[in-house]
């Protein structure tokens, strides 16, 4: 039947199925009808509609049953199990019991094979927000640890650490622990932002102890924050204080008329309003940690 129709090759559908991972942060559920990437892959195939209508039947003779599957979902199936057993893909079975979601999902050497087949670094790894089975389980890891009453957000052994294999995958796993925590919103003005090609988020996972300051990579010391609300963060325009609220830098009224302004919208004064909580993970698990606020205030807001 693959040939009745002129179906594309197995070996060439994989290559497709790995690319397109990368646009679907590195998960597809079954593939099945109304799914996007069995259509969004169709066209990239351009077939037509005979190709996507066709069906397969399976005769299960023992039960005397008739089973009718889409052939171009079949052969999407074949392709996805073939990179499972080359272990460039997790199975469903497998991302369900890490995740409660049944999915395949990139392994580390998938992400890397896919990153290959797009022409893109091995480096990106580390700014894309791509979810691979090895750093989903960081993620399980750092969003189900007991949340502690008293926390140190400081890690005074972390200068002494080289970023090995593990460090990095713990890198990529707190990042995408606080983004999916926050819905890949920004905690203070809720943007929820993809890129046109739908490889990267717009919100980014901040450290409230800054990195450069030995902050851990820990949920509870993380906020998510779109890029200009990161920065005045990070340079102290505002903090969180223990009720969620944002609290703006006195230092705001000393500045030009004309500064932190977008035509006639205030981006400082609008967007930080003391009014309102931030957006917060549905977990409160999840929350910034006091004690990391506590540090935030003390030795980065400019009051």
């Amino acid at each position: 039947m693959l040939q009745r129709f002129a179906m594309p090759p197995q070996k060439t559908v994989e290559k497709m199925l790995l690319r397109e991972l990368l646009k679907h942060g590195g998960t597809i559920k079954e593939f099945a009808s109304g799914q996007d990437i069995v259509d969004q892959l169709a066209n990239e195939f351009q077939l037509d509609e005979q190709q996507r209508s066709a069906f397969l039947e399976t005769i299960y003779r023992k039960q005397n049953r008739l089973k009718k599957s889409l052939l171009w979902h079949r052969l999407l199936f074949r392709a996805a199990d073939s990179l499972a057993k080359q272990n460039l893909l997790t199975r469903p079975n497998q991302t369900l019991q890490l995740t409660e979601k049944r999915e395949w999902m990139l392994t580390e050497r998938g992400f890397d094979e896919a990153l290959k087949l797009s022409n893109l670094p091995r480096s990106a790894k580390q700014t894309l927000p791509i979810k691979s089975f090895e750093v989903q389980k960081i993620v399980k890891k750092l969003i189900d640890a007991p949340r502690p009453t008293n926390y140190d957000p400081v890690d005074r052994t972390k200068r002494l650490r080289i970023l090995t294999k593990l460090a990095a995958l713990r890198v990529r796993g707190f990042r995408l622990a606080v983004v999916e925590a926050y819905d890949y919103k920004c905690a203070i003005c809720g943007l929820k932002l993809k890129s046109p090609d739908w490889l990267t988020w717009e919100v980014q996972a901040a450290h409230i102890v800054p990195n450069s300051l030995l902050g851990r990579d820990d949920i509870y010391n993380g906020i998510a924050l779109c890029h200009l609300h990161h920065w005045a963060f990070d340079a102290g325009w505002f903090t969180v204080l223990d009720n969620y609220r944002v609290q703006v830098s006195k230092r705001i009224t000393r500045l030009p008329c004309d500064f932190g302004r977008m035509g006639n919208y205030n981006v400082l004064e609008s967007a930080l309003d003391k009014r309102r909580q931030i957006y917060l993970p549905a977990t409160p698990n999840s929350y910034p940690h006091r004690d990391a606020m506590h540090w935030h205030r003390r030795n980065i807001f400019q009051n």
